[in-house]
């Protein structure tokens, strides 16, 4: 089975800029966290863009759901900031059949020590093989369906509605 991934930024690939203390995008960080998760899983990984969910638009949800469209297998998971993770899982179930979509972040970057980047990727890996047609979010060790969950800004996690 290949597994579409599809980057698009959000905390699990920002970085620490030592010169001004900001989090950044530089190079992705999911090729170094499927190293070393020593996932076997055969992968088509595209960068569809790097950006803050905060900062993601309509357009940008469009390039997402296009990205999604094209891709030849029907097995797909984006790397997402969770602030607007559910936003974006809504526009793309609107839209897309015939496809199985987990969408997964982090609360930590992947770069940072105690980072829940691994063990939410890795959830997420095993959920889009195992799942039927539709899309999800991964996070927290939880499958969740897309109209089902909601972040849970005052605790830091998700959870179900």
């Amino acid at each position: 089975m290949s597994i579409s991934l599809l980057i698009t930024g959000g905390t699990i690939d920002k970085h620490y800029n030592p010169l001004n203390g900001e989090l950044i995008f530089a190079d992705s960080n999911i090729p170094a966290l499927l190293e070393q998760g020593r996932c076997q899983v055969d992968f088509n990984i595209e960068t569809v863009m790097a950006k803050d969910s905060l900062e993601m638009d309509d357009a940008d949800r469009a390039s997402i759901l296009a990205a999604c469209q094209a891709s030849e297998t029907s097995s797909i998971i984006i790397t997402h900031g969770t602030d607007t993770m559910v936003e974006t899982a809504t526009v793309l179930s609107q839209s897309l059949q015939g496809k199985t979509v987990v969408l997964v972040g982090a609360m930590i970057p992947f770069a940072f020590k105690q980072s829940d980047a691994l063990f939410n990727v890795g959830c997420a890996i095993g959920a889009v093989q195992c799942l039927n047609e539709g899309v999800y979010i991964a996070m927290n060790g939880q499958i969740f369906p897309w109209d089902k969950v909601v972040k849970n800004k005052a605790k830091g996690h998700f959870q179900s509605i």
